[in-house]
This record gives structure tokens, C-alpha cells and sequence, in this order.
């Protein structure tokens, strides 16, 4: 199958709303097989276990995906699986290796802001609320109108000693 047939199928799927979550899993698995690269494969495959609350499988996915080289294959879906699988390391307990790995998230337009959104929601996890609310004001201080300089004071000063 080619490449664009593929990704139509792999939308279609996320897309399709009549099926259930490990319909989602099996009719991912069967695509993942036929990905015109193994990264990409892993990497919907590791979403769709994501999406149905399958952490574990979903982690290992994520991984293959990056060990593949998802980064240099497609830079897109590289970024979008940073967040979702700090966001699978968060549920699964691990919240410093979820921390680590949103920091370390680069800007992408693929993402927003939703690194730093999901970094506030580990943050919180972890029991660091102050930093979270500070990191969650950051994240949406650009979009607002006007206050810039009042808010990224308001922020700061939540983490300040």
C-alpha cells in the first residue's frame, strides 16, 4: 500500500467513532504491520493502546517508535509523541521521567503549548503544585490579549522563596 493510503486509512480510523477501543487496538495493529516505516507504525499503534488505557503497551510502543527513528522519519508525529508519551509515563507512575521528557521538549508546532500543559499536569502529580500553576500560567500567557507583564510576574512569583 502506499505511503498516502496508508496515512488515509490511519486518519480514517482515529477518525471512525462507531468502533470501540480495542477494535481501535486490532484495526491499528493489522496498519501498524503494513507502515511504510516501522517508526510510524509503532508510533499510531502506541496511541492507539494510549487512547484505550493500555499504558503499558503503549510505553512500549513509544519506545520502538523512538528507536526506530521516528525523530528523522516524521519530525511531526515526533513531537506529538513526546507529549503523549510523557503523559503515558505520568499514568503509569513514573512522573520524573515524564517531567524530564517535557522539559527537554522542544517548541514544535505540531504541539502548542501542550508540552507545557502536560509538564503542569506532571508537575501537580508529582505534589509540586506551585511550579505547576506557574508553568500552566506561562503556557497560556502568550495567547491572552494583554497583562503579559503582569501575569509572567504573578507566575514567577508562585515559585518564588
Amino acid at each position: 500500500m502506499s505511503t498516502g493510503d496508508w496515512e488515509s486509512r490511519v486518519a480514517a480510523l482515529w477518525d471512525d467513532e462507531t468502533i470501540d477501543d480495542q477494535q481501535r487496538i486490532e484495526r491499528m495493529r493489522d496498519l501498524a504491520a503494513d507502515a511504510p516505516h516501522a517508526a510510524l507504525g509503532a508510533f499510531e499503534l502506541g496511541g492507539a493502546f494510549d487512547s484505550g488505557g493500555h499504558e503499558a503497551d503503549a510505553d512500549v510502543q513509544y519506545a520502538a517508535a523512538t528507536a526506530a527513528g521516528l525523530d528523522s522519519v516524521d519530525p511531526d508525529r515526533a513531537a506529538r509523541m513526546v507529549v503523549q508519551h510523557a503523559s503515558t509515563l505520568r499514568n503509569l507512575g513514573r512522573i520524573d521521567a515524564a517531567i524530564a521528557m517535557l522539559r527537554d521538549a522542544p517548541e514544535h508546532p505540531a504541539t502548542g503549548a501542550a508540552p507545557r500543559v502536560f509538564l503542569a499536569l506532571a508537575l501537580h502529580s508529582a505534589g509540586r503544585s506551585a511550579e505547576a500553576l506557574r508553568v500552566a500560567i506561562e503556557a497560556v500567557e502568550p495567547t491572552l490579549p494583554r497583562y503579559h507583564r503582569s501575569v509572567r510576574a504573578y507566575a514567577a512569583a508562585l515559585t518564588e522563596d
